[in-house]
């Protein structure tokens, strides 16, 4: 078996497309390792790496080799422990307590996993691949802020270092023939006379032209060569512009009961789903404004800390916090300059006459205007009435309109992923 090994240094930054080609080579074994790290970790611990350990049975590299069929015995030169016929146990592989593969032995060597560390970057580019605000569209295309840099031409007046080599040499050539191109004419006209008079018999009349042709000749070159090779007329260089880019705006809307019907393990819940949609969000997208509202009987809007870890407590008026959330987009988020999302988090608990309201102003008021309304309920008993106006949502409005259901810790991350997995466009 022959082996080939590359042995050449790595160019600036190969490093890291290798690194990525090795990532892309072996993701299912990443996934399914971020995956069980969402499992056993809290939301607090999402932003940090992972280490990641791949069996060496997948670890296949691609060799050249004989192929198979005949019979071979061959002792390679320089050996001095073998001749050929000699035949020797294969040693067994190492074990014990470790992860290869094998049992326990005196001799030979263990195969082992191959482990590698994925830093936090990699690992949120894995925990969030394949999700994406449902339904983001450019309502309005805003180029006042975001600037992109594009060629804009050639000028002949610049900086040195945006001096564009090849058209400055260019445009000299071109100065260069344009400015001695009669005299060049002059020149080969005055040295075809001469050749002519060199063929002929040489007289006295002749000797005197042929001595004043080579003067000529030899006067008219030195001005051609007093033209400048380069001059600062022919320098040319790389213009470049600042156009535009158009800019989609997205704003969230967090809204979260916080009333007494809410025990300290709901809205654990219910801030852990946040949590991580917030950092979801503060990672896919640049221009995205989040609003939060907390409610029990009134809502109010708050800052961030105070939504993940205030303490308050009431009865419940999900209307609320509904009705807070429209005023504050006809207030600040037109429909026509904005994409508006938003996620609910409740136990589904309602004042009895509130649910059929609560329906009808997302229904009528809110989606509309909204591109997407995801819906949670953090209760591990029968549903309220709340869910079931809800569902009925879901089931006239499916594109714009999702809810699910979670119980425990562990359902938070395939919730999440199910609320916000990608479309396929229709």
């Amino acid at each position: 078996m022959s082996y080939i090994i590359d042995r050449r240094l790595n160019d600036k930054h190969k490093s890291t497309v290798n690194r990525q080609r090795f990532l892309r080579r072996y993701r299912k074994h990443i996934r399914d390792a971020v995956n069980d790290a969402v499992n056993r970790r809290s939301i607090r611990d999402m932003e940090q790496g992972e280490r990641i350990s791949i069996p060496q049975k997948d670890l296949s590299e691609p060799v050249f080799h004989h192929g198979q069929g005949g019979q071979r015995s061959i002792v390679h030169p320089g050996n001095r422990e073998f001749s050929q016929g000699d035949r020797f146990k294969r040693p067994d592989g190492g074990g014990g307590q470790g992860s290869g593969d094998g049992d326990a032995s005196n001799q030979g060597e263990g195969e082992d996993e191959f482990a590698f560390q994925i830093d936090k970057q990699e690992f949120l580019n894995f925990l969030f691949e394949d999700l994406e605000l449902p339904n983001l569209v450019k309502r309005h295309l805003e180029g006042a802020q975001v600037f992109k840099t594009r060629h804009g031409g050639i000028v002949s007046q610049g900086m040195p270092a945006k001096i564009n080599i090849v058209r400055s040499m260019r445009q000299a050539s071109m100065r260069r023939r344009a400015l001695t191109a009669a005299t060049r004419r002059r020149i080969r006209d005055l040295k075809t006379e001469r050749e002519a008079l060199l063929d002929e018999e040489q007289s006295p009349q002749r000797q005197a032209r042929l001595q004043e042709l080579n003067e000529l000749i030899e006067r008219l070159e030195r001005r051609v060569e007093r033209i400048p090779y380069l001059d600062t007329v022919d320098l040319r260089f790389n213009h470049h512009v600042k156009e535009p880019v158009p800019v989609s705006r997205a704003v969230m809307f967090c809204i979260m009961d916080v009333s007494g019907s809410m025990n300290q393990n709901m809205k654990d819940l219910a801030k852990r789903f946040f949590l991580l949609l917030y950092l979801f969000l503060q990672r896919n997208y640049d221009k995205i404004e989040v609003v939060f509202i907390r409610h029990h009987t009134s809502a109010k809007e708050v800052s961030e800390e105070e939504f993940f870890y205030s303490r308050e407590t009431g009865g419940t008026i999900v209307s609320s916090a509904l009705k807070l959330a429209r005023d504050i987009i006809d207030e600040r988020y037109p429909v026509n300059e904005w994409n508006i999302y938003a996620a609910q988090a409740s136990d589904g608990d309602n004042w009895n006459d509130d649910s059929p309201a609560c329906a009808k102003l997302i229904e009528e008021e809110l989606l509309p205007k909204l591109q997407y309304f995801s819906y949670v309920e953090v209760m591990p008993r029968a549903h309220q009435a709340l869910w079931d106006h809800y569902e009925r949502i879901m089931e006239r409005h499916p594109a714009a309109f999702s809810m699910a259901e979670i119980d425990e810790p562990g359902e938070i991350y395939p919730v999440f992923r199910q609320l916000f997995k990608k479309r396929m466009e229709s």
